[in-house]
């Protein structure tokens, strides 16, 4: 972005029951009680999620993601990150595509990869959440703020949104290429956010949006979000009255500017668009080998999580 101005495999309960059949027979009553212990302890493992949006797992899933090390396009981590986000996504039931292309950059043509999960609705509406995933290639970057808070947010929205009733399609998607290459310019920056929005212009995907809202560098500790001016204003104030009903005013400052970002490509495609993003808070650690874990707050994430639901929610009302 850049401010204008910028295995572990869970044994199944079927398995676990196979293997009670296998060990020396206990009496009925015992055998049957230890097996639907044992099925009960594996279905809760298999259910973490509820319908509360939970920052600290959000922040558990950003240290997953920063695990990987640094993340740049084309990388092999980039590459393992994106194996591990498929496989949280169908395991929390989400219907999941990608969306492969080759980007021309100033350092030739790279290999990219937006990854798109959707949850079916029936109105025939849609409201798409996004964020990227890639990292800046710097030495010793693992941007635990800046894509990897995007990333940790987004996967555990999943696990929350699918116990919520909803009549909408839901998108997330996960862009790849955000990071500028070299120096970030119209042609060098956005990369996954440019293809998509082309491609769901063509499919008529852009049609049936109400909304997308981008999330960027919200993990932060004592963050405060830019009021940016280029998003759509009536759904960032939307976005912004329902912070303050939920008491969160200090954190969405009706102060800011212009940011570029994962949104623009939409906005250019007619879609209302918001950018959450925090610029001024992590400003000392922003695009640093500085930028890890230490420096976030499972609280920030909760707090973006509440007000992207009820944000949800309310467009979920809207015709």
């Amino acid at each position: 972005m850049s401010m204008v101005n910028n295995e572990t495999g869970t044994v199944g309960p079927f398995i676990l029951v196979t293997a009670i059949m296998h060990r020396p027979l206990l009496p009925v009553p015992s055998a049957f009680l230890l097996a639907a212990s044992l099925l009960a302890f594996a279905l809760q493992g298999q259910s973490k999620h509820t319908a509360n949006f939970s920052g600290e797992r959000a922040l558990d899933y950003t240290a997953r993601t920063v695990a990987f090390g640094p993340r740049p396009d084309g990388s092999a981590a980039i590459a393992k990150l994106r194996s591990f986000i498929w496989r949280q996504l169908v395991a929390d039931g989400w219907e999941v595509t990608t969306d492969s292309f080759t980007a021309q950059t100033p350092d030739g043509p790279l290999p990219m990869e937006n990854i798109i999960a959707r949850l079916p609705g029936k109105s025939g509406a849609g409201t798409a959440i996004t964020g990227h995933y890639d990292t800046k290639k710097m030495a010793g970057f693992v941007g635990a703020n800046d894509g990897g808070s995007s990333t940790g947010f987004l996967l555990e929205l999943a696990g929350t949104l699918r116990n919520r009733p909803r009549a909408d399609d839901i998108y997330l998607v996960f862009f790849d290429g955000e990071e500028a290459v070299r120096e970030w310019s119209d042609t060098d920056s956005v990369y996954g956010s440019r293809h998509l929005a082309e491609k769901w212009t063509a499919d008529g995907t852009v049609r049936k949006l109400k909304a997308l809202l981008n999330v960027d560098m919200i993990g932060d500790k004592n963050f405060r979000l830019v009021w940016e001016t280029s998003s759509s204003p009536s759904l960032r104030k939307l976005v912004w009255d329902i912070a303050d009903s939920l008491g969160y005013s200090a954190a969405f400052p009706r102060e800011g500017g212009p940011v570029s970002d994962d949104h623009i490509p939409f906005i250019n495609a007619g879609v209302r668009a918001v950018d959450l993003i925090d610029f001024e808070s992590q400003a000392t650690f922003w695009h640093t080998p500085q930028d890890t874990l230490d420096k976030l707050s499972a609280r920030s994430f909760e707090i973006v999580g509440q007000v992207v639901l009820k944000t949800i929610e309310a467009l979920e009302q809207q015709k």
